[in-house]
């Protein structure tokens, strides 16, 4: 297998993303607009663009395995974990569906949720046409639980920031659950932003990944800085 050459600049930034490297996992922080996962677009996936990296790097003639045990959506940037080995494919994404890797996001919101903390349990349905969810009051098969903790941390000078622990996978879910309780996310125009961010991306932001290692068996608590963008945001009021 031959992957295309990296320029000094693609190689650099890169490397400046990785978070967290062993053997098994390569943990990475996502920039908006990046997809994790090739699709219809054609664009370069972030698994692809670090199997380059990790050719050019390690000197591999071979192929390279570059696993995606789950998906981050491409408005949203933060940690993204992807698997170097098979073992470590199939384990974390088996650790993704139980819930046992533990995920909290930071969301810019517009804002300040009433009350400050708790917890947002929904009925969400999906529609494929419009690729958004909607929240329900009506049991069907297609009505899926979605389970959030929400608490406030602090305020920007126009924003107010939420940090979400989630406690259910579904589509878009804290985006439409946080919108529901009338906190749209910054730039998120889809679920009631009143306009979009000049890089087109939303204000949410995967910020933490706690979980025990699926070989190794250590405990792993990886985090990802926030985007520069996020003007105001303090590094003392982050949890």
């Amino acid at each position: 297998m031959i992957y295309r050459k990296l320029s000094a600049q693609e190689y650099a930034d890169l490397e400046g993303r990785i978070l967290y490297e062993d053997n098994h996992i390569l943990a990475i922080n996502k920039r908006v607009g990046e997809i994790t996962q090739g699709d219809k677009t054609g664009d370069e996936c972030v698994a692809d663009a670090y199997k380059a990296f990790i050719a050019q790097r390690d000197g591999k003639p071979g192929q390279v395995f570059m696993g995606v045990p789950h998906r981050l959506d491409r408005p949203c940037s933060g940690i993204t974990l992807l698997a170097k080995t098979s073992k470590a494919l199939s384990r974390l994404a088996g650790m993704f569906r139980d819930g046992s890797v533990h995920k909290t996001y930071l969301a810019l919101c517009c804002s300040k949720p009433e009350p400050e903390e708790g917890l947002l349990k929904d009925l969400l349905v999906r529609n494929e046409a419009q690729n958004k969810s909607y929240v329900t009051n009506k049991p069907s098969p297609a009505a899926k639980e979605a389970r959030l903790e929400y608490r406030y941390l602090c305020s920007t000078e126009r924003y107010h920031l939420i940090a979400v622990n989630l406690l259910t996978g579904r589509h878009h879910q804290i985006r439409c659950q946080l919108s529901h309780i009338g906190c749209p996310i910054k730039g998120d125009l889809k679920y009631g932003a009143p306009r979009s961010n000049p890089d087109g991306g939303v204000c949410l932001h995967a910020y933490r990944a706690a979980f025990v290692h699926p070989v190794s068996h250590r405990e792993l608590s990886i985090t990802a800085p926030v985007p520069a963008s996020w003007k105001g945001v303090a590094a003392d009021s982050l949890p």
